[in-house]
């Protein structure tokens, strides 16, 4: 048997082809098919880039409508799973929300029979993902509001994707610019390359899983610190600075002591993450104090890093500057991830689609480091 080795972390290895997108970290660039995700993140909204993504191609305004009348009929939560979120949002930790829309996923998948994808024709397969692309913001709401004791609200799909997330958390008509910087935020988030959450959704959906089941997959993987689980733990880290010149020494203790920097460094970019560079506009561009503050220490953590890590390149990532956006929009901290999630469904569900015309199951190989075998028993 021929044995091949794989880079830690499978870096740099090409396990898949795709059509949906890539991420030149060396050149701080992404796209979505074949578009800049900046440039649609400043001129499209969220619904025409969801329409990009699932179906290969931006939508004329006659399809734009349509699919979003799709979404909106899309997002009505069965009766069934109402009687039991209650339950569901009781459970755990406040910061535990992706916990919480894991469980909610997996029944809404149960309660309306989710079939698995293997033999399924496309038109079947995309109901699912937009099942779940209009209904993931409105079950994530609807958690957080139960939790604190708030009835769930209806989405309004005339404030468009981020002001009904917004409205749904609140319950208070949003700002104009906080729904366009939210709105940004979310298409910037859309998809991402091979992220461990899409390897995930992909290899799930290579069994025939349901959607479901493959998002839950991904919603797991995604739940985690060195994931989606940074935007609130970045603006925890800036509340611990306070100051700017605090920062250089606030580095040197959390280096000395081998902690990871939540907020800088990415597995890909080499330079500052293009996402960041567009969450940095529209942080200055709302202002306030937490703006120029989080704009300082990126100066001084950057400087820091680089003098304490040489030839490594740790520049400001997604989360540092989306932490501070959304805490500007009033989006609540324990929220902040699960609202990566409302835009990350979608790149999900468009993965799900592409995996699906590839019959062949994911199944790598491990390399055995373990005593030789077979020994005689004990």
């Amino acid at each position: 048997m021929t044995t091949h080795t794989a880079p830690p972390g499978l870096k740099g290895l090409v396990v898949a082809r795709t059509s949906t997108g890539d991420v030149r970290g060396t050149e701080g660039f992404y796209h979505f098919r074949e578009y800049s995700a900046l440039d649609l993140a400043r001129h499209r909204s969220f619904e025409d880039v969801a329409h990009l993504m699932i179906e290969g191609h931006l939508p004329d305004p006659a399809e734009s409508a349509a699919f979003a009348a799709e979404l909106a009929a899309a997002a009505t939560l069965p009766h069934e799973l109402l009687e039991v979120l209650l339950a569901v949002a009781r459970s755990g930790r406040d910061r535990d929300a992706l916990a919480r829309l894991r469980t909610a996923v997996s029944l809404l998948g149960s309660i309306e029979g989710f079939g698995p994808t293997y033999g399924a024709d496309r038109a079947a397969v995309r109901a699912e993902v937009l099942r779940l692309v209009a209904t993931v913001p409105v079950l994530q709401a609807a958690l957080h509001r139960l939790r604190r004791g708030e009835a769930p609200l209806p989405p309004r799909p005339e404030l468009g994707a981020a002001g009904s997330w917004l409205w749904m958390l609140s319950g208070q008509e949003p700002a104009p610019e906080h729904a366009a910087a939210v709105g940004a935020y979310l298409v910037s988030t859309i998809d991402h390359g091979f992220s461990a959450s899409t390897f995930s959704v992909r290899v799930t959906t290579s069994s025939g899983a349901d959607v479901a089941s493959a998002v839950c997959a991904a919603i797991g993987t995604f739940s985690g610190p060195l994931h989606g689980g940074a935007p609130d733990r970045a603006l925890d880290a800036l509340d611990e600075i306070g100051s700017p010149d605090r920062a250089r020494g606030w580095v040197r203790e959390r280096v000395g002591a081998g902690e990871r920097i939540m907020g800088f460094g990415h597995a890909v970019y080499r330079t500052t993450d293009p996402r960041a560079v567009l969450l940095r506009e529209w942080a200055e561009r709302l202002g306030g104090p937490l703006a120029e503050l989080a704009v300082q220490v990126e100066r001084e953590v950057t400087q820091a890093l680089a003098e304490l890590k040489p030839g490594r390149e740790l520049h400001t990532n997604v989360e540092y500057y989306a932490g501070v956006v959304m805490e500007q929009c009033g989006i609540p901290r324990e929220m902040f991830t699960p609202t990566f999630a409302v835009a990350r469904v979608v790149g999900w569900g468009a993965h799900v689609l592409e995996q699906t015309q590839d019959p062949r199951i994911i199944r790598p190989a491990a390399q055995y480091v373990g005593p030789e075998a077979p020994q005689p028993l004990p």
